[in-house]
């Protein structure tokens, strides 16, 4: 546990440079509705949407998402239920938490995640929307933060497993 205790020092201080300021609250109403947009139920409209609109390419988006998310779940889940880290607010009475989180633990992001293997996904198929869905996918990572329920890591290795997962799911089927 030493060894991460200097990537948690900087984490924490980092969430306490983002949340310590007197915009916090007005940025929290705008990071909850764009984390919102995070929550999973736009994912699935996505894939139908693709699938009843591009034909055979629409089709194949919805069944390598379906993939990348039976990859990436399992790993979230036990990543979070082994490395057991806390979040924010448990960790300093200076952090608030903004919102209830859906489960207990921080590391991963699965918000981040799953916004990132969308935008790997998308990217892949529609190419014309690159920058806009990464783009998107960072702004989900960034209000976590800014909502108080994850730390700079968390998001980041939510990112590079929602990532990681998407381009297997891609090798796989695509």
């Amino acid at each position: 546990m030493r060894s991460i205790d200097p990537i948690a020092k900087l984490d924490l201080a980092f969430s306490l440079f983002c949340l310590q300021h007197r915009f916090s609250h007005p940025v929290s109403k705008l990071s909850k509705a764009i984390s919102h947009t995070g929550d999973g139920h736009l994912y699935i409209l996505l894939g139908v949407l693709a699938w009843l609109l591009d034909g055979e390419r629409g089709l194949l988006f919805l069944l390598v998402g379906l993939l990348a998310f039976s990859i990436e779940l399992p790993i979230y889940w036990a990543a979070k239920n082994l490395i057991k880290r806390r979040r924010p607010e448990e960790l300093s009475d200076l952090v608030t938490s903004f919102v209830t989180p859906s489960d207990r633990y921080s590391l991963p992001s699965g918000h981040t995640a799953a916004a990132f293997l969308m935008a790997t996904l998308t990217s892949y198929f529609y190419p014309s929307l690159e920058t806009f869905t990464f783009v998107w996918a960072i702004l989900i990572g960034a209000s976590r933060i800014l909502l108080g329920v994850h730390f700079l890591t968390d998001v980041v290795l939510g990112a590079f497993l929602g990532i990681g997962c998407a381009r297997l799911a891609l090798t796989l089927l695509a």
